[in-house]
Parts: C-alpha cells; structure tokens; sequence
C-alpha cells in the first residue's frame, strides 16, 4: 500500500535560516547533487590514472655470449699413454714459419701438432684403417678442429699415405722423448731463409701428380701443395738459400720453362 493510503505523509522539506530568511532545503535534492559530484571526481581519478607515465626500467648489462677460449694445459703422461682419433695433416703455407714451440716449421720433418702433450713428447700413429704406422715428435699446437686429435707433417703423413686420404682414423701412442735438433746456422754471407723452385700449378691433381713423378725420375725431391683457387702447386725443394734455388730452378727450366723461385710460405 501507498504511504498516502495509510495515513504516513512525507516529511516536510527542512528550512534553515539565511540571512534572516527562511531557505527550504529539499533532501532529495542534495543527495542528487552530492551524487553527481563523487561521480565526477570518481571520472577525475580515472582518467588522471591512465594519464600517468610508468617509468621505464633501469637498463640491465648484457651479459657476454662467449667465454675466452681456455688455453690448453700441457700434458705430461707416462710412455704408454694412447688416444684414437682423426688425424689430419698440414704443410704450406706453414712451412718456414715459427710454430707453437718456437721451432721452425719443416714440412719434411718428422713432427706433429698436438693440442696438449708436452713439446718433446714421441708418439707413434698407427692408422686404425691400413695398419700404416710412423712416428713423430710433438713440436707444435693442434688441430683445433672437433674430433681431430693430430696434425702431422707433410714428411709423416706421406709415410702412412695421409697426403692422399686427407684425414683417417689413427691410434697415438707415447713412446719417448727428444729434445729439439739444434738448428744449423747458415755461414756468413749466407740467408738463413727458406726457398722453393715451383715449376707449375694445375687444375687436374692427376696432372700434378703426374709433373710430381717425373721430376723424381729425373733425381728431384718434388711435391705437390695445394693452393689457392683449387690449383695443385708442384713444387722442388726446399732450399736453406735462394742461391741454391736459383741454381735448382736453372736446371730446370729447359723441361719446365715456368720454373720460378718462390719463398717458403708463399
């Protein structure tokens, strides 16, 4: 039922006194008003909210992508001592240069690169596959490429047919030590530098290998290197001095009219 039917009437609207005059103040009027201004600062707040800036984060360090590669740590072992592994081999264009040792490299010696046996060290290299076996002093650092285990001389690698094959399973073992030869000195006036006579580059490795065993025939020590742009350089020698060379590569010109003096290394 209506407040009317049951005899409530609606309170009266409250006055209040201004001025000395009477102001009727309507109640339903101000809780309208006091509604509409918490609606507009409620807004206010809002938006002021979504206004602020988030302050961006402090900048953190990149870390680094890659440690410094560790030296390797040279390692004394008794004879006996063997690893199995790929070998490799390597000659120009390290032949002449400083190796790991302070050696001089000689592609025509019996040496090898090791990545941690003691400078020195003796070890015999057996191919897992043919049973071809040579031995070598550890005179230089090496290979340093994942799975290979030894990097021979041009000189040992022909031993055991790896100048063809390029790579083969091997078995090392240590089987003494030597000390390093003591260099020859060269006689004053003389270079102590280390020369070549090439008297071609081919294409075709057939081709080179043939030039490699004519030369042989004819009393030569001949080799073949490869080079740049997939050329087989055949080459004479090497020389301690460029005389030598110079005289090699005069008696040799009239079958091969090419023949030049190049320096180790080159």
């Amino acid at each position: 039922m209506r407040n009317e039917e049951l005899g409530i009437l609606p309170a009266p609207p409250r006055a209040r006194v201004v001025g000395g005059k009477s102001e009727i103040r309507n109640p339903k009027s101000e809780i309208f008003l006091v509604s509409i201004f918490l609606a507009l600062l409620i807004g206010c707040a809002h938006r002021g909210a979504q206004q602020r800036s988030v302050r961006p984060a402090t900048p953190q360090p990149t870390p680094t992508t890659a440690a410094p590669a560790p030296t390797p740590t040279v390692e004394t072992v008794e004879e006996g001592w063997t690893e199995k592994g790929i070998a490799s081999w390597y000659g120009e264009p390290y032949h002449g240069r400083r190796t790991a040792s302070g050696e001089i490299y000689d592609m025509h010696e019996l040496t090898a690169a090791h990545k941690t046996l003691a400078f020195g060290s003796v070890v015999k290299v057996t191919r897992r596959d043919t049973g071809a076996d040579v031995k070598v002093r550890i005179n230089d650092r090496g290979p340093f490429i994942e799975g290979r285990i030894i990097d021979l001389s041009f000189a040992a690698a022909k031993k055991i047919d790896l100048d063809i094959d390029g790579v083969a399973p091997v078995k090392i073992k240590v089987v003494g030590h030597e000390a390093a030869p003591e260099r020859k000195s060269a006689r004053v006036g003389e270079s102590k530098d280390c020369f070549w006579v090439q008297v071609g580059a081919f294409a075709d490795l057939d081709n080179a290998r043939k030039a490699e065993a004519a030369l042989e025939r004819n009393g030569h020590e001949a080799v073949v290197l490869q080079g740049l742009g997939e050329l087989w350089r055949v080459r004479v020698g090497p020389f301690e001095h460029e005389k030598a060379a110079k005289t090699a590569r005069d008696r040799l010109t009239d079958a091969w009219p090419g023949a030049h003096v190049v320096p180790c290394g080159g």
